[in-house]
C-alpha cells in the first residue's frame, strides 16, 4: 500500500490514527470524540471524492500504474546507487494528470516539455490532448525509468508524440535552447534541488513560448516548507524556490492546493 505523501493524505492518516487511539478510551467526551471523526471523515473522503467527479483515466494511464505499483522500486534504488531512489509514490496520478491534460487543451499546446519524467505517467496524460502532430520532450536521468516509460508508451495509440531525452536535464535544456526548440507548456517534476535552476533557464532562454505556461509540482513538499521543524533536503529545497518565486518580477504565479502542491507560473 502506497503510503501518504500529500498534506491531505498524511493529515487524513493522522486523524485515522487519533480516532483509532481516542476512540478505545472511555474517559474521553462523547462530543469530541464525534468532532474527531467527523474531521477524520472530512480528511479521508476529500481525495476519493475528487477522483470520482474527474474524467476516468484512459486504459493505457491506468496499466501504467498498475505496473509502476507492481514495480520493485526498492530493489532498483540499490542497483542505481548514484541516482535518486525512485519509489511508486512518485506517480503524478489520476486528478493530476487529467488537470495536466486540461492545461493542453486550454494552452492549444503543439510542443510540451516535462523535467522529470519517472514512468511516464504524466508524460502519457498530455500526450494523449496533443493533436496527432504534437511533441512531447521528456527529461529523464534514471535509464531504468526511462526504459520501464519506453514499454508503456509503446502500448498506448499516444505514446508515438513523446521523446524521451536521457540525460542530466540542465544539459538537455540547454542542447534545446541552443536548437531553438520553444515549448508551450513546461512540466517540472524533477530533482527538488535543481527547480530553481530549471525555472531560470526557462526565463532566461526562449525556450519558453510566448504565453507559455509552467507547472511545477511538489510544490507544497507534505507541508513542510510552511510547518515548524527541520525540514528534509527536499522540504527546505522546495521552500526555497517557492520564496525564490515569489520574490521574482518576471513572473506571475499561484499555488494549487492539488495534490502535493502545483504552482502555475507565466512570464509577465
Amino acid at each position: 500500500m502506497a503510503r501518504p505523501v500529500t498534506p491531505v493524505g498524511i493529515l487524513a492518516a493522522k486523524l485515522e490514527s487519533l480516532n483509532r487511539k481516542i476512540g478505545v478510551l472511555g474517559t474521553v467526551d462523547t462530543e469530541l470524540k464525534s468532532e474527531l471523526h467527523q474531521a477524520w471523515e472530512l480528511a479521508t473522503g476529500l481525495d476519493p471524492y475528487i477522483s470520482s467527479c474527474t474524467t476516468p483515466e484512459s486504459p493505457a494511464l491506468a496499466s501504467l500504474v498498475q505496473r509502476t505499483q507492481t514495480e520493485d522500486w526498492d530493489q532498483r534504488s540499490t542497483n542505481n546507487e548514484t541516482l535518486q531512489p525512485l519509489e511508486q509514490e512518485m506517480v503524478s496520478g489520476h486528478v493530476e494528470g487529467q488537470m495536466l491534460k486540461f492545461f493542453v487543451h486550454l494552452t492549444k499546446a503543439q510542443q510540451v516539455l516535462e523535467i522529470g519524467m519517472f514512468t511516464g505517467y504524466s508524460a502519457l496524460a498530455m500526450a494523449e490532448a496533443l493533436p496527432s502532430d504534437g511533441v512531447l520532450v521528456a527529461c529523464e536521468v534514471d535509464p531504468f525509468a526511462a526504459a520501464f516509460a519506453q514499454s508503456c508508451f509503446e502500448k498506448s495509440p499516444d505514446g508515438h508524440k513523446i521523446l524521451i531525452k536521457v540525460n542530466p536535464a540542465l544539459v538537455t535544456l540547454k542542447q534545446l535552447a541552443d536548437t531553438g526548440e520553444k515549448f508551450n507548456l513546461v512540466f517540472i517534476d524533477a530533482d527538488k534541488a535543481g527547480y530553481i535552476d530549471y525555472l531560470n533557464i526557462l526565463l532566461d532562454s526562449s525556450l519558453l513560448a510566448e504565453n507559455g505556461l509552467i507547472c511545477v509540482d511538489n510544490t507544497l513538499m507534505q507541508g513542510q516548507p510552511y510547518l515548524k521543524g527541520e525540514p528534509t533536503a527536499n522540504g527546505a529545497a522546495i521552500a526555497a524556490f517557492n520564496q525564490a518565486v515569489v520574490d521574482d518580477s518576471r513572473i506571475e504565479q499561484v499555488l494549487l492546493p492539488l495534490r502535493d502542491g502545483l504552482t502555475l507560473i507565466r512570464r509577465i
